[in-house]
């Protein structure tokens, strides 16, 4: 954006690719980090040479990023499928809010969506937590990712998000680029997907205007993410399980590399991504001489009702709703196979998380519902 205040935080230049891609690919890291992805090392020489060559950003995304969405999507899901971007303008610039269940592929597929439908991919916000090594931070500066940061002391963090805030209002009103957020910090562990009143008091620090102005001027997209097959369900839980169990427990920078490669390589069955209409008419409705706080739960949880709305519920969902509650309620959205597919996840994860199966399967079962729950609510 050209602003030095936000040299900290903002993607790379296209004038930066060239240097930077160097550092990427000298660091032994991220050497070991392609031998999970490609097959041999003959591949691996030529995947390097062409990422030497890249001199953009829209290069390295529209080539490299591109292909290797391509190959995860055909390895290890059951087809991508979208809806509601007929309802966008190809020329706007947007804020996407979408549900958080995945820490790299929530973003990447939807850009990689958006691309294919003939708009500008967006800048992508990604915590400070994740950038645990240095390839990291190139290979995300290199992809149009900017820096929310977090796990910093009180004082500084009131400033960071301000920064943050002035950075996206100004990427979408003055840039014309747009942007994707989580709604919340951190992905959904338990299916219930909520949007975090803190992150839209966050995007309302750099509003000089009423509230609904404020937001309006944001163009703001819900977008309601599914996986048929939660991406790391079974860490998921584990997690959660230890993070009520032993006092002062926190999640290891390997717990989110883990994540990520899980994530990226696991099964994920059906994905769809539904995109939901800009929030400007809604917000129109606000009465701007409330509190703050109360108009920011308000908006917080009109995002949540979209999300809910949108969910593209499965019949891993709907079966999962009926073991929980032992009942027939949804028996016409699956049938026995579904099910008896359903319930060897929930074994697979009896087997590999320490704890009572009954527990267990009580969590899994409730990760799978709510959205259930979430979209009659």
């Amino acid at each position: 954006m050209g602003n030095q205040k936000y040299d900290d935080i903002r993607p790379y230049y296209n004038h930066e690719v060239s240097e930077k891609m160097k550092l990427l690919l000298a660091d032994p890291v991220f050497d070991r980090v392609l031998t999970h992805v490609y097959p041999d090392s003959q591949t691996i020489a030529k995947v390097k040479y062409q990422l030497s060559k890249m001199k953009t950003i829209e290069e390295i995304q529209f080539t490299y990023i591109y292909e290797l969405l391509k190959m995860v999507i055909a390895s290890t899901t059951k087809g991508l499928t979208f809806d509601g971007l007929k309802n966008l303008d190809k020329h706007k610039a947007y804020l996407f809010i979408s549900n958080h269940r995945d820490i790299i592929l929530d973003s990447a597929l939807l850009n990689y969506l958006i691309y294919l439908n003939g708009m500008n991919t967006t800048q992508i916000a990604i915590g400070s937590n994740l950038l645990i090594l240095e390839w990291i931070v190139h290979a995300v500066k290199l992809n149009r990712s900017f820096i929310i940061k977090r796990n910093i002391p009180p004082h500084e963090l009131l400033a960071a998000s301000k920064i943050a805030s002035e950075y996206i209002r100004e990427s979408i009103t003055r840039q014309h680029t747009s942007v994707w957020i989580a709604q919340r910090e951190g992905r959904t562990k338990d299916g219930a997907d909520k949007t975090q009143v803190s992150l839209l008091k966050m995007l309302n620090m750099s509003n000089t205007k009423t509230f609904s102005e404020g937001f309006s001027e944001l163009h703001i997209v819900p977008v309601s993410i599914s996986y048929e097959i939660e991406p790391c369900g079974i860490n998921k839980i584990r997690e959660l399980m230890k993070k009520e169990r032993v006092e002062g427990y926190k999640k290891t920078s390997k717990d989110d590399m883990k994540a990520m490669a899980k994530g990226m390589f696991g099964q994920k069955g059906r994905i769809h991504f539904s995109f939901g209409k800009p929030l400007n008419d809604e917000l129109k409705n606000f009465d701007n001489s409330q509190r703050p706080n109360e108009m920011l739960q308000q908006f917080a949880s009109a995002i949540d009702r979209h999300i809910h709305s949108q969910y593209k519920l499965r019949p891993n969902n709907f079966a999962a709703y009926d073991l929980l509650y032992g009942n027939e309620k949804y028996i016409n959205n699956y049938t026995a196979e579904d099910k008896a597919a359903f319930l060897k996840l929930i074994e697979q994860a009896q087997a590999e998380i320490e704890g009572g199966k009954e527990e267990i399967k009580e969590r899994f079962l409730k990760m799978y519902a709510n959205p259930v729950i979430n979209a009659n609510a």
